[in-house]
């Protein structure tokens, strides 16, 4: 056997000398090189005419992998410059690799074409990519079809970009994996849509879970399990129901072919309640049910599982009017309502939760009947009268006209008070229309009834108890009525027809010339009475002496009436 002598670095040279004799050594361009050798992290590479440069071994690396590079070697470099100051010559393999790679990448772009690369480090807003030696950047937004939390598993593996954007001068190149992935996708969407149909149950996983319901994949393509379709009972927020990566059995309840969106249910694979509704609950029948949800004009309640029913706000309560509901009932709360309409077609259900309870009027109505007296607390005045709180929650009013029977209402509602305890008469109670009326003046009795010996043309003695410029505010002796006596009806005689002749608390006698009890009004007159008196002692005096004067006569009668009062 014939030993063969290792070459020597002579050999390597007269090779290299002749292998490249022809080569043309221009700066700027990529040549081929031989690697001499191997000094710690650099490696020796000889470009032709005895002419050698030192390139980082890390250059012949990929990302993820170390540089295999022997003593031998053919390689391409770039070079930069034939020789610098220590003679040598400048050159790079990344540069090499960078430009190759960009004559590529610029074809690809142009023709549309995907290309290979590898995700290898991050940087703020994405990801660096090396697509074969030059160096891209991967948006976070195009890493995947939907957010990526840990991008781990895509680091270093060798897949398909789209090229974006590309600017050969600045070095810019821009890629995307998502563009990618979202035309592998179209083209299964479309091949799973077609083999899909409406009303096709089919089996799927939980991908995601949202305010307003589900994605489930069905094999390639998701579908949309709306909250509402998840179960016939409502469904506050879909992961009461469903969990990430859950497998379902799922109903397609439409499908859009033409934006790919398909339509979920899983409701629709049961028994829908709501079948015979009208005979399990007949109106008027009362049945317990939970609360599941509050708003501003209403309660729902649960009867049975599918099966919801709706407490409108003017149905909760007799007494309570203009409250909000969670003022009435609270969540979870079990209740008992009572069905007062059904509607199979539009699938609701009309619930009074106040017609489980007696009608507070009708209560009211049977234990005061008209003309009882009531005892109530006073919760408002109105310009048209007082507001009593009464047994039951209920409240009474007393109108302006029934608080006095002398004074007008207006003077005497302000004697009255928030948070006076007043008693008064039950006058009515209007059991449809929700009104009690009350009366406080009733409790005293009418005057006009109880007015005994005054009527017309009786003579009454009054009292002064208001001295005005048209006249005298009176009150009858032995009586509650009041009357106004004007200022013509004084005295007969004009001269003594003035008010200031007579003082408060004065008594005097009057002709009562007025008695209405259905107007109630009574009018009295001191003229009535001085021109009665005068005919009556002309007629019993003027007999007895025909040469009497008038004076004498009227004289005679009054001291006749005096005699008569003692």
């Amino acid at each position: 056997m014939t030993s063969v002598a290792a070459p020597t670095k002579e050999d390597f040279a007269a090779l290299l000398e002749e292998s490249l004799a022809h080569t043309e050594l221009n700066e700027g361009t990529v040549v081929k090189g031989i690697v001499v050798g191997i000094e710690k992290d650099l490696a020796i590479i000889d470009v032709g005419l005895k002419t050698e440069g030192r390139v980082p071994l890390r250059e012949f690396a990929g990302p993820g992998r170390e540089a295999a590079l022997k003593i031998g070697d053919t390689v391409e470099v770039y070079l930069d410059r034939v020789e610098n100051a220590l003679g040598e010559a400048v050159i790079s393999r990344d540069k090499a690799r960078r430009e190759e790679s960009w004559g590529k990448l610029e074809k690809a772009f142009q023709n549309n074409q995907h290309v290979s690369g590898v995700i290898f480090s991050t940087v703020k807003g994405g990801y660096t990519v090396d697509l074969d030696g030059a160096v891209a950047f991967l948006p976070r937004s195009q890493v995947d079809i939907r957010p990526v939390r840990d991008v781990g598993p895509l680091m270093h593996q060798p897949q398909p970009f789209q090229i974006l954007k590309m600017d050969r001068r600045r070095g810019n190149i821009v890629v995307s994996r998502r563009t990618v992935l979202e035309e592998t996708r179209a083209g299964q969407r479309q091949e799973l849509v077609a083999s899909l149909e409406e009303g096709q149950v089919i089996d799927g996983v939980v991908k995601n879970i949202t305010d307003y319901g589900a994605f489930v994949d069905l094999g390639g393509i998701d579908g949309l399990l709306h909250v509402t379709d998840i179960a016939w009972r409502r469904v506050n927020h879909p992961s009461e129901v469903l969990n990430i990566g859950q497998q379902v059995k799922v109903k397609i309840i439409k499908i859009n072919h033409e934006t790919h969106r398909i339509s979920l249910g899983m409701k629709q694979l049961l028994a829908d309640p709501w079948e015979g509704i009208d005979k399990r609950y007949p109106v008027g029948t009362r049945f317990k049910g939970r609360v599941t949800n509050i708003t501003d004009y209403g309660a729902f309640v649960e009867l049975e599982p599918g099966i919801e029913g709706l407490i409108h706000v003017s149905e909760m309560s007799w007494t309570k009017k203009n409250v909000h509901p969670g003022k009435i009932v609270s969540t979870s709360q079990e209740v008992e309502v009572a069905i007062l309409e059904v509607d199979p077609v539009k699938r609701r259900i009309s619930l009074g939760l106040k017609q489980t309870l007696r009608n507070p009027w009708e209560l009211f109505a049977e234990k005061h009947p008209p003309g009882s007296t009531v005892e109530g607390e006073v919760k408002n005045k109105t310009e048209f009268g007082l507001f009593l709180g009464l047994d039951g929650e209920v409240d009474g009013m007393v109108h302006l006209s029934d608080l006095d029977w002398n004074r007008p209402g207006e003077q005497v509602i302000d004697e009255f008070k928030k948070g006076d305890v007043v008693q008064a008469a039950v006058l009515d109670v209007d059991v449809e229309k929700e009104r009690i009326s009350l009366g406080i003046k009733q409790l005293q009795g009418d005057p006009f009834v109880t007015s005994g010996e005054v009527r017309k043309g009786s003579i009454v003695t009054c009292e002064v108890t208001e001295v005005k410029e048209a006249g005298l505010e009176v009150k009858i002796a032995g009586s509650d009525l009041t009357a106004f006596i004007k200022r013509a009806e004084l005295a007969r005689d004009r001269a003594d027809q003035r008010p200031e002749r007579f003082a408060v608390g004065e008594k005097f006698d009057a002709r009562v010339t007025l008695l209405d009890r259905r107007a109630r009004k009574v009018t009295v007159s001191i003229k009535a009475l001085e021109i009665a008196e005068e005919k009556e002692a002309v007629a019993q005096y003027g007999s007895q002496d025909a040469g009497a004067s008038l004076g004498d006569i009227l004289g005679a009668a009054l001291k006749e009436r005096e005699k008569q009062r003692r």
